[in-house]
């Protein structure tokens, strides 16, 4: 059986690969000055051929670039948007758990200080280098942030009242700078894009509203707000561009900062927001159940995240298989696919596997969507 549909596929993956040895040392390299831009852009390239080539050889149809370029998931993307200045310095701690204990990391923080805009698309030569990789049956997928990964860190008290005196006109600015992102990816041939968003995942957590509404934020809404938003940035979206979102509650070094099912956003989230599939995180308790896709309505895609990219252990495909049937009492087999939690690698650091530990993984979401759906 051949499946003629586009993205999402019955077998997919979220984005960030691991980075190989390679490329680390020459960030390292360009960091001390040793190399130029253009001497780490042509090591990116070189590693980033070879890491589609690899996509492809495990049977995956979306090919991404791993994010080889970037040294985090979102803020490259968020520091590249005009009118938005990196801080550094801040009191901020994020507090990542495993089962081993915590692991404490302090981000750089962002600053609204002037008009929001993107004129050129930001990652459009790196979307364009893809593109001129990717081989026969295989779709080119950008991965960046949501609007939302701009407000949830800082809220208000990051952006400078005398640009936006109220969230409203911060927001309509932000949604007007992602349409433009948007279309411009579109114009350059994109037809996969992805809108990563921890936020609607973490806003499932009590302790996390609870965090927001100590800030004096609205926990308890803010994620309706975060899903209008979304949804006027992709009003008027070009014909032939897929978008998904993928919501997980934080991915560094093997570990995580929020835990809950969807219950929360569940309605708001799947009857509401203008996308064409959901990459959720369901490969541990911590997850929740099932339950909160009964709201996903016809013809949205469900990409099941069941096979961890945070521990190295293969995951049994019976398992498997038995978790996609407990998920298609709730939304239809044919509107559901199944891919790795998250990324391998949100941030350069990577998680705690090795490369062929990350290709069995990959090779294994093949091989059950095969056996379930007749085809990846």
């Amino acid at each position: 059986m051949t499946d003629t549909s586009g993205p999402p596929f019955r077998a997919d993956h979220v984005g960030s690969l691991l980075r190989p040895a390679s490329l680390l040392e020459a960030r390292a390299r360009h960091a001390a000055g040793e190399i130029d831009d253009a001497e780490l852009r042509g090591i990116e390239d070189e590693a980033i051929a070879d890491v589609v080539r690899l996509q492809g050889d495990v049977g995956l149809r979306t090919a991404t670039d791993g994010e080889f370029r970037r040294a985090s998931w979102h803020m490259d993307f968020i520091y590249a948007i005009d009118g938005i200045s990196k801080v550094t310095g801040e009191d901020i701690v994020v507090h990542f758990r495993n089962a081993d204990g915590t692991i404490d990391f302090t981000p750089a923080g962002l600053h609204v200080d002037g008009p929001l805009s993107i004129g050129e698309p930001v990652f459009g030569a790196d979307l364009a280098y893809l593109q001129s990789q990717v081989g026969e049956g295989q779709t080119a997928k950008l991965t960046i942030p949501s609007p939302s990964m701009v407000h949830y860190r800082g809220g208000a008290a990051a952006i400078d009242p005398a640009v936006y005196p109220d969230e409203d006109a911060f927001w309509d600015a932000l949604s007007a700078a992602y349409a433009q992102q948007v279309r411009g990816v579109a114009a350059l041939g994109c037809r996969y894009l992805q809108l990563d968003d921890t936020s609607l995942a973490y806003l499932n957590d009590p302790a996390q509203r609870a965090e927001l509404a100590a800030q004096g934020r609205d926990a308890e809404h803010q994620h309706e707000r975060y899903i209008r938003q979304i949804n006027a940035a992709l009003a008027g979206r070009p014909e032939g561009l897929t978008v998904t979102t993928h919501m997980c509650r934080g991915n560094f070094r093997s570990s995580w900062v929020a835990e809950g099912g969807y219950d929360f956003v569940a309605e708001a989230l799947f009857g509401g927001l203008e996308v064409d599939g959901f990459f959720l995180e369901y490969d541990d308790a911590r997850s929740g159940g099932f339950e909160p896709l009964r709201f996903v309505p016809p013809g949205k895609r469900v990409v099941l995240g069941l096979v961890t990219t945070k521990r190295p252990e293969l995951e049994s495909k019976d398992a498997l298989k038995r978790r996609i049937d407990e998920a298609a009492r709730y939304v239809p087999l044919e509107q559901l696919a199944i891919s790795p939690q998250c990324g391998f690698s949100s941030t350069v650091e990577g998680n705690a596997l090795t490369r062929d530990e990350q290709v069995a993984k990959l090779a294994l979401v093949v091989e059950v969507a095969q056996e379930v759906w007749g085809y990846a």
